[in-house]
C-alpha cells in the first residue's frame, strides 16, 4: 500500500505553477498586473521569440519599485504587499493578492529581477537571479526606478507542459489578447509592445474609453459603438456597445472588467447579448466594452489562481441591470441605417416610388432591395447544377414572410415553411463537402481586399496563412498588421465588402477548429453560411422556385448542416385541426 507523504518544496512549488502559469501569456499578464499594481505609469513588454516559440518575456515598468530585502521576498511563495490578513480579502481593489506569481514563475524558468524604488534616494538598485526556484545570484547594480523582470527558459524543467505549447504565431497572438484587455482596464497606463525589436503595440494614457478603444481596433469600429451607461447603489456600469450592424460570429469580442480586473463571465456576455432582443440573429453576437463597479464586498475574487474568473453575490440583479443598460442605450439611438425597412411590394412589383418628402429614403431602400436580389441571383446561380431528384415532395412557392422563410403549397394542400438561408447553405454545403478533398477552387477579387487587425488576431491569421490556403483564401502580408486578401474559395463568389471577408476568416480563426482533426469539416460550414442567401433578403418567385429545386437535388435536404431544419410541413389534416375543422 503507498504511504501518505509530504511533498518536497521543488514538486510542491512546480505543481503551483501549473495553476498559474499556464502559457507565455499567462507570465505576461502576472508580470503585468504586478506592474499596475506597482502604481506604474507606463509598462513595456519586450517579447524574444524563434520559429520553435516564445523564448524571452520582459516586462519593464516605471513604478514603486523594491528595496534589497523586498525583491528577495518576493520569490517566497505567498509573499505580498497587497493584503495582510483574511479580511482584506473582501475589499482588495489591486489585481493580484495572492502571493504566488513570482514563485510559480520562478520554479519553471529563469527569471532576472531588476528593481530600485521609487523616491527613496537609493543610488543603486537590486539584481536577482532565481533559476527553477532557487536564488543563483543576488547584488547591487545600476538601475532606473521601478521594476525589470525578465524571464527566459519557460518550462525549461516540465517539458511535458512545454511541449503542450502551440505555435510561435498562436503564443504571441494571446500575448497580444492580455495586454489588449489590460490597457482597456487600465486607461491611465501607456503600454508597449516590443517583438524581436520590432514595436506592435503601443497604447498611450487616455481617460477615455473610446480612445483606447479606436487605438487598438481602429477609428471605424470605434464610431459603430453606442455608450452605455446604469447605476444600482452598488453598481455602475459603463462601456460601449456595437450597433446590431456591426456584430460578430462569435463572442470573442465580448470586452469584461469588474473593478479594473479584467475577467471572463459568461453570464454577464449573455446579459449583454439579452440587451440587444431581437436586434441580432441567434448566431450572431455583439462587439462590446462593459466596465463594471461593484461593491467590493459582492465580488470574490478569490475563485482561481489566474484570477480571470470572479463569483457575484446579487448576480441576478447584477445581469438585469446590464441587460437593461444595453438595451436602453441602443433604444436611445438611431439604429435606422443598421436595419434599414425595404419596400417588399415595391421591389418584387418593379413600381417605384413617388416623390415625396421621404423620397431619398425609399430610393435607397428601393436601390438596396434590387442589390440584394441581384446578390441572390449570383449567389442561387453559383449552385445550380445537376443532383439528386425529388427528394422533397413537389411545392410551389406563394411567397415569403419577413423576407427569410419562403412559404410554399404541395400538391395535397400541404403547407410548407422553408428557412431560406438554412435551405441555401445545405445546398453549398453538399457542393463544397464534395469538391474539398480535392483542390478547391478560388475567387481571385477583382481589388484585393485590405485588412487592418489589432496585434492579437494579426498573429492568428498569419499562424492561419498556410491552412487557409489550402481552404482557398490567398492571403499575404501587406505591413505591418495589415494583410492583403486577393482571392477566395469559389463558393464564397464574389465578396467585395472587407467586413464579409474579415468575418468569414474570423469564424475559421475562432476555437480551436484550426487546429483539430474536424478543422475542414468546420471550414466546409463556414464557407457555406457565409456564402448562402441571407435571411431578410428579398426573393423574386422565380429565385424562390430555384432555391426549392435546388434543394430537393440534395442528399438531406431537411436539414443545414448544423441539424437545424431547413423545412417545416403543416399537412391538410394538422391545419384543419387547428382551425377546429
Amino acid at each position: 500500500m503507498t504511504k501518505i507523504r509530504i511533498l518536497d518544496p521543488d514538486t510542491v512549488n512546480q505543481i503551483a505553477a501549473g495553476e498559474v502559469v499556464e502559457r507565455p501569456a499567462s507570465v505576461a499578464k502576472e508580470l503585468l498586473e504586478n506592474a499596475i499594481d506597482a502604481g506604474a505609469t507606463s509598462i513595456l513588454l519586450d517579447v524574444g521569440s524563434d520559429m520553435a516559440g516564445v523564448t524571452k518575456i520582459r516586462v519593464t515598468d516605471d513604478g514603486a519599485g523594491m528595496t534589497a530585502k523586498e525583491a528577495l521576498l518576493a520569490f517566497h511563495p505567498h509573499a505580498t504587499s497587497k493584503i495582510q490578513d483574511i479580511a482584506d480579502l473582501s475589499t482588495v481593489r489591486t489585481l493580484g493578492f495572492r502571493g504566488e506569481a513570482l514563485a510559480s514563475i520562478a520554479a519553471v524558468a529563469e527569471v532576472t529581477l531588476v528593481t530600485r524604488p521609487r523616491g527613496a534616494g537609493a543610488l543603486a538598485g537590486t539584481r536577482v537571479v532565481v533559476r527553477g526556484g532557487e536564488v543563483v545570484e543576488t547584488g547591487d547594480v545600476g538601475a532606473p526606478e521601478g521594476t525589470t523582470i525578465a524571464v527566459e527558459h519557460l518550462f525549461y524543467n516540465t517539458p511535458a507542459r512545454r511541449k503542450f505549447l502551440k505555435s510561435r504565431n498562436t503564443e504571441l497572438a494571446h500575448l497580444y489578447g492580455v495586454v489588449e484587455n489590460l490597457s482597456l482596464a487600465h486607461r491611465g497606463i501607456a503600454f508597449r509592445v516590443v517583438h524581436n525589436g520590432k514595436e506592435r503595440m503601443a497604447v498611450q494614457r487616455s481617460g477615455e474609453l473610446i480612445a483606447t478603444i479606436a487605438g487598438l481596433y481602429g477609428a471605424d469600429l470605434a464610431r459603430a459603438l453606442v455608450p452605455v451607461r446604469g447605476r444600482l447603489p452598488f453598481l455602475s456600469i459603463g462601456g460601449y456597445v456595437s450597433r446590431p450592424s456591426e456584430s460578430r460570429g462569435n463572442p470573442s469580442q465580448v470586452v469584461i472588467s469588474i473593478n479594473g480586473r479584467s475577467i471572463s463571465s459568461r453570464p454577464i456576455a449573455a446579459a449583454v447579448r439579452e440587451g440587444y432582443g431581437t436586434l441580432l440573429p441567434k448566431d450572431r453576437y455583439p462587439v462590446a466594452f462593459i466596465d463594471l463597479a461593484i461593491d467590493t464586498d459582492l465580488v470574490d475574487v478569490n475563485v482561481h489562481p489566474t484570477k480571470r474568473e470572479v463569483r457575484l453575490s446579487r448576480e441576478r440583479e447584477i445581469l438585469a441591470a446590464v441587460a437593461a443598460a444595453v438595451e436602453e442605450a441602443l433604444l436611445g439611438h438611431d439604429l435606422a441605417g443598421a436595419t434599414p425597412a425595404e419596400p417588399v411590394q415595391q421591389v418584387l412589383t418593379g413600381e417605384r416610388p413617388e416623390a415625396a418628402p421621404a423620397a431619398r429614403e425609399a430610393e435607397a431602400a428601393y436601390a438596396a432591395g434590387h442589390r440584394d436580389i441581384a446578390r441572390s441571383d449570383r449567389q442561387l446561380r453559383r449552385t445550380e447544377g445537376e443532383g439528386e431528384e425529388n427528394l422533397l415532395p413537389a411545392m410551389e412557392p406563394v411567397g415569403q414572410v419577413a423576407a427569410t422563410y419562403i412559404v410554399a403549397e404541395g400538391v395535397d394542400g400541404t403547407l410548407y415553411l422553408i428557412d431560406q438561408h438554412a435551405a441555401h447553405e445545405r445546398i453549398l454545403y453538399d457542393q463544397v463537402a464534395e469538391r474539398r478533398d480535392a483542390a478547391p477552387g478560388s475567387q481571385e477579387l477583382i481589388m484585393p481586399v485590405v485588412l487592418s487587425l489589432p496585434p492579437k488576431e494579426s498573429a492568428a491569421l498569419r499562424d492561419a496563412m498556410p491552412f487557409l490556403a489550402e481552404e482557398g483564401f490567398e492571403v499575404e502580408e501587406f505591413g505591418r498588421d495589415t494583410f492583403a486578401v486577393r482571392a477566395v474559395p469559389a463558393a464564397l463568389g464574389v465578396m467585395e465588402d472587407p467586413e464579409s471577408i474579415r468575418e468569414t476568416i474570423a469564424d475559421i480563426l475562432a476555437g480551436e477548429s484550426r487546429t483539430t482533426p474536424g478543422r475542414r469539416e468546420a471550414v466546409t460550414c463556414i464557407v457555406a453560411c457565409r456564402g448562402a442567401v441571407k435571411a431578410g433578403t428579398l426573393l423574386t418567385h422565380d429565385q424562390q422556385r430555384r432555391l426549392l429545386s435546388q434543394l430537393a437535388r440534395t442528399k438531406t435536404p431537411w436539414t443545414c448542416p448544423h441539424g437545424r431544419p431547413t423545412v417545416v410541413a403543416f399537412d391538410r389534416r394538422r391545419l384543419d385541426g387547428m382551425f377546429g375543422r
